[in-house]
């Protein structure tokens, strides 16, 4: 069935679509809409997420006073990980995390984690590299907090709100999606980023 468009078109604003192979789609069309559309949305999202764990980072190092108390973050001595890994009271892996909380190495590629997947997700290169990573620490920090026991390990309540499904599990698959789509070739540095002739012969660093 042909669809029939006005005549009289309007001159207002409509942002660019990209398609995937980098051509523009002709302006007005409903392929151009959907995709303009669907890759701010997805830029937005990748902006968002990158916040996320950039925030994370500043607050730990710094100690703005949110989860971070003031004066006890990382450039003040405290610990990133001794905070969350040592109250771990559930789970099968309680007490290796116990034994991995406050050490040097556990700060340094926590930290560098936050810092890296928050750069390569506002910036919008390295979505492969950051998904892996990310999906990674949100698979630890999943298992620590265990959400399918109704008890902790001192048989309290867990107050687990559901078995599976938490913020670690949407973050995560999150992050696959915005590879995924190349979210980065939008509002980011994706383009750029994957001309680089390293990048072209290793599409794993896209």
């Amino acid at each position: 069935m042909a669809v029939h468009q006005s005549t009289h078109r309007g001159s207002g604003f409509r942002l660019p679509s990209f398609r995937r192979d980098g051509a523009v789609s002709a302006p007005g069309s409903v392929e151009a809409g959907a995709l303009s559309v669907r890759a701010c949305v997805f830029a937005s999202a990748r902006v968002l997420m990158g916040f996320v764990f950039l925030w994370a980072f500043v607050d730990k190092t710094f100690g703005f006073g949110y989860a971070t108390v003031s004066g006890k973050g990382w450039v003040d001595g405290g610990s990133p990980t001794e905070g969350f890994l040592g109250h771990v009271a559930v789970g099968p892996m309680e007490s290796t995390f116990h034994s991995w909380a406050g050490a040097a190495w556990a700060d340094w590629l926590f930290m560098l984690g936050l810092l890296g997947i928050g750069l390569a997700l506002t910036a919008g290169v390295a979505l492969r590299l950051a998904a892996f990573a990310g999906t990674v620490m949100m698979a630890l920090m999943w298992v620590a907090e265990w959400p399918p026991a109704k008890h902790l390990s001192d048989g309290s309540a867990s107050m687990s709100t559901n078995p599976f499904a938490d913020y670690h599990v949407v973050y995560a698959v999150v992050l696959v999606a915005l590879a995924a789509v190349s979210a980065g070739n939008v509002f980011g540095l994706g383009r750029l980023w994957a001309r680089l002739p390293v990048v072209r012969d290793h599409a794993w660093l896209r």
